[in-house]
């Protein structure tokens, strides 16, 4: 023993490994619970668009219809200004699916790495994106920063893109789906010029004094039709798409962190007690409660067959939303509707539930 009653090489031996144990306890709980670098980092953005430019079309979910479907979505990518280029395995057909996991996931991949490439378009949605996420090298997809475009089961790459790359898409219209008005527009706004719309805000009267040099000027988008869940205004991250597809990923790793997010969903197809069971599930997962504000579009042919009771869909959205606080509304104009908007995913917006209005505060690309 010393000086102090201490067994020699003892306490010493002792408390080393005590030390070292909470050092190494303290470096595995970090690991766990520490998110992304990019998480806390200003948002990465693609480059804008400009015509001519190249652009991927894959096929990640549901296999096409056929020859004439994929010329139909080369027809709209070409109108938009762009030149398409087939994925590798765009025709293929594995069951119900666009070809393998691996084959699918091979041409997203390959889309994201090819440096002719600039933006990437699905050709439809239906099912299959979640399955082939795990064999995506994330680090070529983080490494180049490439606007995505599509909606519905899309849905899964925009959160999947979100929580592991970090950059900003577009929850638009497939290259498949009818580009009208609203779809053209609001992705010129977005993808070419760099604005900052505002969904649902009546367009302002032109006058010979509203022009702006300025490439982030403002782009006015005609209103929607609305309901008010809860009133007021907040700021926050945009995030969101299809509900079923969204919901499917609660638990998994494809998920962004929603804290202070503002959620936007849509859906098709689905009973009200569907809808009623998303919430219930994102709900007690803990994901509605972090929420700054929440819109829902539209959910397209969503009822119960031959059911003429039971809850409305606004009231089951009352019932989820309201007890929240937020600022929340539904109607917005997009979903599996036509001539829908390109709503942006991953970028800072604020929303004003009593105007019905998303406005973006930064832009899409650089």
């Amino acid at each position: 023993m010393d000086a102090n009653g201490t067994r020699k090489g003892f306490s010493m031996t002792a408390t080393r490994r005590q030390i070292i144990a909470g050092m190494a306890s303290m470096v595995a709980a970090s690991h766990l619970i520490a998110p992304p670098a990019f998480a806390k980092s200003p948002l990465r953005k693609p480059s804008r668009l400009r015509k001519g430019d190249a652009v991927g079309l894959i096929a990640p979910a549901t296999p096409s219809s056929g020859t004439a479907e994929i010329e139909r979505a080369e027809t709209a990518i070409r109108n938009l200004g762009l030149i398409p280029k087939r994925g590798k395995h765009l025709e293929d057909q594995f069951g119900y699916l666009a070809g393998s996991d691996r084959s699918r996931a091979a041409d997203v991949t390959a889309m994201f790495a090819d440096k002719q490439v600039k933006a990437i378009f699905a050709l439809r949605g239906g099912w299959g994106c979640a399955r082939m996420l795990p064999y995506i090298d994330w680090n070529i997809v983080r490494a180049n920063p490439k606007l995505l475009i599509g909606y519905s089961d899309i849905t899964a790459l925009h959160m999947a893109i979100a929580a592991k790359a970090g950059f900003a898409t577009i929850h638009g219209p497939n290259a498949t789906s009818s580009w009208w008005e609203n779809s053209e527009g609001s992705f010129q706004a977005l993808a070419f010029d760099g604005e900052r719309p505002t969904f649902g805000e009546p367009p302002k009267p032109a006058s010979d004094n509203s022009a702006s040099d300025s490439p982030d000027d403002t782009a006015i988008i005609p209103p929607w039709p609305n309901l008010t869940i809860g009133v007021g205004k907040a700021r926050g991250r945009l995030l969101g798409g299809n509900l079923t597809v969204l919901n499917a990923l609660v638990g998994t790793q494809w998920l962004p962190d929603f804290e202070g997010a503002i959620l936007f969903l849509e859906d098709v197809d689905e009973a009200e007690y569907r809808i009623d069971r998303m919430l219930t599930q994102m709900g007690q997962a803990g994901l509605l409660k972090k929420l700054s504000g929440f819109v829902f579009g539209q959910c397209t042919s969503c009822k119960a067959r031959g059911s003429e009771s039971g809850f409305k869909l606004s009231t089951i959205l009352q019932q989820h939303i309201a007890p929240l606080g937020i600022p929340a509304f539904s109607g917005a104009n997009f979903g599996h509707i036509r001539n829908q908007y390109c709503i942006p995913v991953g970028v800072q917006a604020e929303i004003d539930a009593d105007a019905g209005t998303l406005r973006m505060l930064e832009t899409v690309v650089v």
